[in-house]
């Protein structure tokens, strides 16, 4: 029975509703006590000036690709997840899944990870394993019972619940969305998406969502708000939202604090009419990679990358900070980094969202630490339905999250947007060390997480 005693550090977890400087014993994995005496332990961490929180978790990012051949699974995103102190994340977000679920959460579990993940089972992903592979028209009926059936099929395996990605997918029907919906209403399982429309046509969009919500008797979670409101949008979604919930509708929102969104160029986001709608131009939108990375657009250069090139992911810078703000401080919108890697590529949410939230939001006093915290902890765990992650209870796995508030800090850019933060002393996860200031020294420590656990 191992034990790791957390020495004299301020702990804080906002299911307690504790803030406290005091001692947190591990023994086997899990939380065993809180408290001002200090018990016998195999090893001794010392959190004097540190901050002891629960593992931060991420309820949307974009899992790593999985090479079936090399029965290899990449780690950019979870490393980038571990460094900043997420612990555990959800994948299979906005209808997207990179590799059949079931089997990913598998290898997880015989190979270990960087951080503990769940999945969503993707709409688009099902939708286009049963056959419906035109984006713009709706599917047959006989691919949608198949597509019913296959989606059930992954909820029993483990899925969290069903994520969509109907922006992406323009022609994706009413009927696909509220079927889908309605195996979540069993065991109460989350339905998330990023949805039909944004900027001005975002107030239609979530109330699609608000409709299958009250239809199918679900939760829903709409995605990144800020990259679908967050064009001036925001402060009137937010009333929606308030008067949604006031109606009984189960409905957060989450969003990144970035003003510049990331996609790629093929996707329907930069369809004929889309700089009009955000009332850009060209150099508004930046390549990441392809032929032109690091480049501004130019009408030449988007139009043949879309052609040519349509993979290269994109930053879109496009959004207004103070919109982005009203999001984050209002009390049912979570942080979730809606993170996504390539090498060393990207958009610096993946390596810097947890931290950035603290740096630029608590200590420029938008918010209080304790409420970004719940934000970043308890909020998507509950939300998840995790009830032994995001806390620090007797009871709970041990994914703790050690940080220096002072020496915090949000390194990634967009120009090196892979950079980690600095100020994140230890992060441990089931138990045992993976972080240590800075240093990943066990990306084995993760495990697959499955509905229910």
């Amino acid at each position: 029975m191992r034990r790791i005693l957390i020495k004299g550090g301020r702990i804080i977890d906002s299911r307690q509703q504790l803030d406290k400087i005091a001692n947190l014993l591990i023994q086997d994995g899990q939380i065993a006590a809180i408290t001002d005496e200090e018990p016998a332990a195999d090893q001794v961490i010392d959190a004097r000036g540190l901050i002891v929180s629960p593992g931060f978790v991420d309820l949307h990012m974009h899992e790593d690709p999985f090479d079936e051949q090399k029965g290899k699974m990449g780690q950019d995103i979870a490393r980038s997840m571990a460094l900043m102190g997420v612990t555990t994340c959800m994948g299979g977000n906005c209808g997207e899944n990179f590799y059949p679920p079931d089997g990913y959460m598998d290898h997880m579990d015989r190979h270990g990870n960087c951080v503990n993940m769940g999945l969503f089972a993707g709409h688009t992903y099902v939708r286009e394993a049963c056959g419906g592979l035109d984006k713009y028209a709706p599917v047959t009926d006989e691919i949608l019972d198949r597509m019913e059936a296959t989606t059930s099929e992954l909820l029993a395996k483990g899925c969290m619940g069903v994520s969509f990605g109907v922006k992406y997918v323009p022609g994706t029907s009413w009927e696909e969305i509220i079927r889908l919906s309605r195996l979540c209403n069993p065991e109460d399982r989350l339905v998330t998406a990023h949805v039909r429309k944004d900027v001005s046509g975002v107030f239609e969009a979530v109330e699609e969502m608000a409709k299958i919500a009250r239809e199918a008797g679900v939760r829903v979670q709409v995605s990144h708000v800020g990259s679908m409101g967050g064009y001036g949008q925001m402060e009137k979604l937010l009333e929606d939202l308030d008067r949604y919930r006031s109606q009984g509708v189960d409905m957060y929102f989450d969003c990144y604090p970035y003003d510049a969104f990331s996609t790629t160029i093929g996707a329907t986001t930069y369809d004929e009419g889309f700089l009009k709608e955000y009332q850009a131009d060209y150099d508004s939108v930046q390549l990441v990679d392809g032929r032109y990375a690091g480049m501004r657009c130019t009408k030449e250069i988007f139009d043949w990358a879309r052609a040519n090139e349509p993979w290269a992911k994109t930053i879109g810078y496009f959004m207004k900070p103070e919109d982005i703000v009203l999001a984050l401080r209002h009390p049912y919108v979570m942080l979730a980094s809606d993170g996504l890697r390539s090498g060393p590529k990207g958009h610096p949410r993946a390596a810097g969202a947890f931290p950035r939230l603290i740096c630029q939001y608590v200590k420029t006093g938008k918010i209080s630490l304790n409420e970004a915290l719940r934000k970043m902890t308890d909020l998507p765990a509950e939300r998840l339905k995790l009830s032994r992650k995001g806390n620090l209870c007797v009871g709970a796995d041990a994914d703790i999250t050690l940080f220096d508030y002072d020496k915090l800090q949000d390194r990634a850019t967009y120009e090196d947007p892979a950079l980690p933060p600095a100020g994140i002393a230890y992060v441990l996860i089931n138990g045992q060390i993976a972080v240590d200031h800075g240093d990943l020294v066990n990306e084995t420590l993760g495990r697959a997480v499955r509905f229910g656990q």
